[in-house]
């Protein structure tokens, strides 16, 4: 037996290929180099699972599973977005010599090796010797990253980069991500550009977008991304970012189309079917959106990846088909759910949803509208947020049809609205849960121009030098309609004219307690909640599952 290093005796390994003669090969090979344990699947669904709830020193996974949607890719995609891939784990793709440079131009930055099909057991000793070599290297980077250092862990990584020390490249794009991390956007906006000019490499180019946007530029961001798109239309990340952006900009349609191209570049993408599913949903595409997101609870219904907000979709429309068995099969696999996994306000507010619709097509509207307005009472509490809102517009809208007058409903609806109107996409969002209702729906808009039109009345007031009444105007408006946007706005303005103002003090304090209650709690979830497309992982103890941290492929510099 030939010791590959010290301690791999001690390592786990895990095997994922569809064929059993290569599986065996492969695990033969692994046991001769000394790995102490070895596991294989056939099936990516099973891979993901197993390492959501596991970690292995060493992951070898073929590049296309046969007969099967999903392959390497999209699980190293997923794994890698949610930080279920740990630092010390290896992931090594395998591919055949005439798909290589497809799986190593989309998978570059989140590979620790590749292997070429058929392999020798001296070749995949080589590729696991080194990569393991490369954490070796790297050990106090990601010390400092374990201790939550990140300002020490960007400057080593930034050294290294300058010196063009050995694994600069991996240590540049982690530095970036620590830079992004700490909100040093144009540091880390000029070290992107910097390893652009040093070695284009995809993943470089759509970090310089994200930090565009995070520094509040959405327009160059987008053109950086669009010109992104043009150069490697297979480039999945980028489609992601490019999508979700044109979401935060309002348009549903072109977002839908940008992830429509995202979902066929990897096809078994739990993450990314879910996303264009509920897009799809929103922009009115209902086939399309049964269609991928019944796909996406097929393929990983139990899996941590799997957003229950699909399931409540998916009730939702076979609702409006009067299909009982679909409905009934999303309320008891929700159910399953509640039951499995622990105690969630989120979880029981879809129970809450799949009774209401149950009870309205037993046709008892008394006990939905009863449902529905117990439902409401939870939107007086700090933490409802986006999503319940549109849960609560969507019901509401099935409710009028079933005879509820509108004088009724449009209380609620409009509470909703304006607390939840903080954007053009919220606002499409929430118009969209009203299914083209004919009053509903302007409604949704016009508490939208209510809100943009205090604001605007509040920049003006500022521009002209009344600091105080425009946040006094804010923080009135705000705590009456609880809207983020209105409260963050005052927030913003009494930063900017404090010397200004009489009692700085006094507004601070005000402005403190209302983001506590409404702003801080309140999260984007669902269609629009996102990882940070493109991330590397930083894994910290406190912070588990945030980023992802794809590494050069061997051979990289």
């Amino acid at each position: 037996m030939y010791l590959l290093d010290e301690g791999i005796q001690n390592a786990k390994a895990l095997i994922v290929d569809g064929n059993t003669s290569s599986r065996s090969l492969l695990a033969a090979q692994l046991r001769d180099l000394g790995v102490g344990t070895v596991r294989m699947v056939g099936r990516v669904k099973e891979a993901r699972l197993i390492l959501e709830n596991q970690s292995y020193d060493i992951v070898l996974c073929d590049a296309q599973i046969d007969g099967a949607d999903s392959g390497g890719q999209d699980l190293l995609d997923e794994l890698r977005r949610v930080g279920l891939l740990p630092y010390a784990t290896v992931f090594v793709m395998m591919t055949n010599e005439a798909t290589y440079a497809r799986v190593a131009e989309a998978a570059e930055a989140a590979l620790d090796a590749y292997l070429i099909k058929p392999h020798t057991s001296a070749s995949l000793a080589e590729r696991l010797t080194s990569a393991r070599h490369r954490k070796r290297v790297l050990k106090d980077i990601f010390d400092a990253i374990e201790r939550q250092d990140f300002e020490t862990g960007a400057r080593l990584c930034l050294q290294r980069f300058e010196s063009r020390a050995r694994y600069w490249l991996y240590a540049a794009r982690i530095g970036a991500e620590l830079l992004l991390r700490l909100g040093k956007y144009p540091e880390a906006q000029q070290m992107y550009e910097a390893i652009v000019a040093a070695k284009t490499v995809p993943w470089a180019k759509l970090g310089v977008a994200r930090a565009q946007l995070a520094s509040g530029n959405p327009g160059t961001a987008r053109r950086t991304l669009e010109d992104l798109v043009g150069e490697l239309p297979g480039y999945a990340d980028s489609h992601d970012l490019l999508g979700h952006l044109q979401m935060e900009q309002g348009d549903l349609n072109q977002a839908l189309q940008t992830y429509q191209t995202a979902t066929a570049l990897t096809p078994g993408c739990l993450l990314r079917l879910q996303r264009c599913g509920s897009l799809a949903y929103y922009a009115g595409q209902r086939d399309q959106a049964l269609e991928l997101l019944e796909r996406a609870a097929g393929q990983g219904l139990k899996s941590k990846l799997f957003d229950m907000l699909s399931l409540m979709m998916v009730g939702l429309m076979r609702f409006d088909r009067s299909e009982r068995k679909g409905l009934n099969y999303a309320y008891d696999a929700l159910n399953a759910a509640i039951w499995r996994l622990p105690p969630s306000k989120r979880l029981q507010r879809f129970e809450r949803c799949f009774a209401t619709l149950t009870a309205l097509l037993d046709r008892q509207v008394p006990q939905a509208q009863a449902l529905t307005m117990e439902l409401g009472g939870q939107a007086e509490q700090g933490d409802f947020d986006l999503e319940g809102a549109t849960l609560l517009v969507a019901l509401w809208t099935r409710l009028l049809r079933q005879g509820v007058p509108w004088d009724v409903a449009r209380p609620a609806i409009e509470t909703l609205g304006l607390r939840y109107c903080t954007s053009k996409a919220s606002t499409e969002v929430l118009v969209a849960s009203t299914e083209g209702h004919e009053q509903a729906g302007p409604l949704l808009r016009e508490c939208h121009h209510r809100i943009f039109g205090i604001a605007e009345t509040a920049v003006r007031h500022s521009i002209r030098g009344n600091a105080a009444v425009a946040v006094e105007l804010l923080l009135r408006q705000g705590e009456s309609s609880r809207n983020a946007k209105l409260i963050d706005m005052a927030a913003l303005v009494l930063k900017r004219h404090a010397a200004k103002l009489e009692d700085p003090a006094h507004y601070e304090e005000q402005v403190r307690q209302l983001q506590e209650r409404y702003v801080i709690p309140m999260g984007w979830r669902g269609l629009l909640r996102g990882r940070d497309i493109g991330a590397v992982a930083l894994r910290v103890p406190s912070d588990p599952a945030t980023l992802s941290l794809p590494v050069p492929p061997e051979g990289s510099t």
